[in-house]
């Protein structure tokens, strides 16, 4: 996340007036403590007290005190409203309406920005955030902000101030008011999505950043900040629109172009595993069927020799009419008989339900899913090769882009590699080592890659990679493997 700072407004607020002499300030100071030591004794008097007159000294008392000599009351501002709120309640006319003083007071704690109660607020808020108080400077700004419900200032200020005492909700709220107010700083949408972004709301975060771009529609971190909301949410077509649109409005920009190929990259490696995954599920539903349909035709071939058997021993019984063994025989083959018939009578169903399942597979629609999926794969594919490729033609030493051009290849390598590894003997000295080329092959074009990014940067896992091509293309020239490079 971005760290908010003060700007450089806040200087605005010096701790004391540097024109004036020691002296001078000295004697200001000490007024002030004689006047806040009188008003504070007059307070608990009842007569005094019950006037608004009074209430309206009081309140203009600790105004210039906030605004003139913090060191006498450093939340004086807070004093001074809460004496011009007692003003507004007192000065009311026998007709029930506000009086002169109660509307002096209320434009006072209503008339916004600029006035001296609004100033005194702000001020003594810098002072405490200055003096790492943040949470006396959240209660400062907050309270100018009733002043002035369009403010822009106090609303930045407080939400800074929460962000860092981390209260999610005031920073929020303070940042919210800020954006409503046409507040233009981009760091403070961009600030505000990441709080949004951490609770997963990942709407809001994205409404939020699209209002900074329409106070600062070419700030690129608040445009890149929404693909990466964008992708956070699982809106990756959304995200992939977006960074396309950034590409082509700064083809120099290569970390664009960087992540647009990586998001590419990403989406063809999904829809291989998808294609795989189904590719096993309808394997598994034909290969059942075979293997049912194998056992099936075994099983009818064992009655054809249980049948030649009870015929041969027949004979010999009728030879041997008395012969037990040839009886205990013919019994044995008779049952292990009727038990293949039972087998075969539930390979059957089987079979049967097994191409029925396999007919209602294809007739779902998974194959044109599949083939569906692996379009899109090669079109990723595709389209993560050349923003890759583009990268390097505009900075042929970028780390990513050679580092995941490497993966990509070392990758189709390992994929094809499988194929080898799931050959029977047979299927391996018909065509074992024309695939075992084409692997080495893919190993051996990742290597470049790998190679040029380190060189880059001196990465580990770039140097780890490598030592595992190398290790790979070692052992396919001990095999006698010629690489085939396509």
């Amino acid at each position: 996340m971005k760290r908010l700072f003060f700007l450089s407004a806040l200087s605005l607020f010096s701790l004391a007036a540097v024109a004036q002499d020691d002296a001078v300030n000295k004697a200001l100071v000490d007024g002030f403590r004689k006047e806040k030591e009188k008003s504070d004794k007059d307070v608990t008097d009842p007569k005094a007290s019950a006037k608004a007159s009074f209430w309206m000294e009081r309140a203009k008392l600790y105004e210039n005190i906030a605004s003139q000599a913090s060191q006498v009351d450093s939340s004086a501002a807070k004093t001074a409203m809460e004496a011009y709120k007692k003003v507004v309640e007192l000065d009311v006319t026998k007709k029930g309406e506000p009086g002169k003083s109660s509307k002096e007071a209320t434009a006072a704690l209503t008339a916004g920005e600029g006035t001296q109660l609004f100033n005194a607020f702000v001020r003594q808020g810098a002072e405490k955030y200055q003096a790492k108080n943040l949470n006396g400077a959240l209660e400062m700004f907050s309270m100018a902000q009733e002043i002035n419900k369009k403010d822009t200032l106090a609303s930045l200020y407080a939400g800074i101030a929460a962000q860092q005492l981390d209260k999610k909700e005031d920073a929020k709220k303070s940042f919210e008011a800020y954006a409503s107010n046409g507040g233009k700083d981009p760091s403070v949408y961009y600030g505000l999505a990441q709080l949004y972004r951490a609770e997963n709301n990942f709407d809001k975060a994205i409404e939020t950043l699209n209002k900074g771009l329409t106070q600062s529609p070419n700030n690129k971190d608040l445009k890149a900040e929404v693909v990466n909301i964008l992708l956070a949410s699982g809106k990756e077509d959304q995200a992939i629109k977006e960074l396309e649109a950034l590409a082509a409005a700064d083809p120099n920009n290569t970390q664009n172009i960087v992540n647009l190929a990586i998001l590419y990259d990403n989406m063809q490696r999904t829809a291989a595993d998808k294609i795989k995954q189904m590719s096993a599920k309808s394997g598994s539903g034909a290969n059942s069927a075979a293997t049912l349909t194998k056992n099936l035709e075994s099983e009818k071939g064992k009655i054809e020799v249980y049948d030649g058997e009870v015929k041969r021993i027949g004979a010999l019984i009728k030879k041997q009419p008395k012969n037990a063994d040839l009886k205990r025989q013919l019994a044995d083959v008779n049952a292990k008989k009727k038990e293949s018939l039972a087998a075969i009578t539930k390979l059957e169903g089987e079979v049967s339900a097994a191409q029925e399942a396999a007919k209602n597979s294809a007739a779902s629609g998974s194959e044109k899913e599949l083939a569906d999926l692996k379009a899109k794969q090669a079109d990723a594919s595709s389209k993560a090769m050349a923003n890759y490729q583009k990268v390097l033609q505009i900075d042929a030493a970028n780390y990513d882009a050679l580092f995941n051009l490497g993966v990509f290849y070392f990758n189709e390598a390992v994929q094809l590699k499988g194929e080898v590894d799931n050959m029977n003997m047979t299927e391996y000295q018909q065509r074992g080592k024309e695939v075992e080329g084409r692997v080495c092959g893919k190993f051996k074009k990742a290597k470049p890659y790998f190679e040029k990014a380190i060189q880059a940067k001196d990465e580990a896992e770039a140097k780890e990679t490598l030592a595992t091509v190398n290790s790979v293309l070692e052992q396919f020239t001990s095999k006698g493997v010629a690489c085939v490079e396509q």
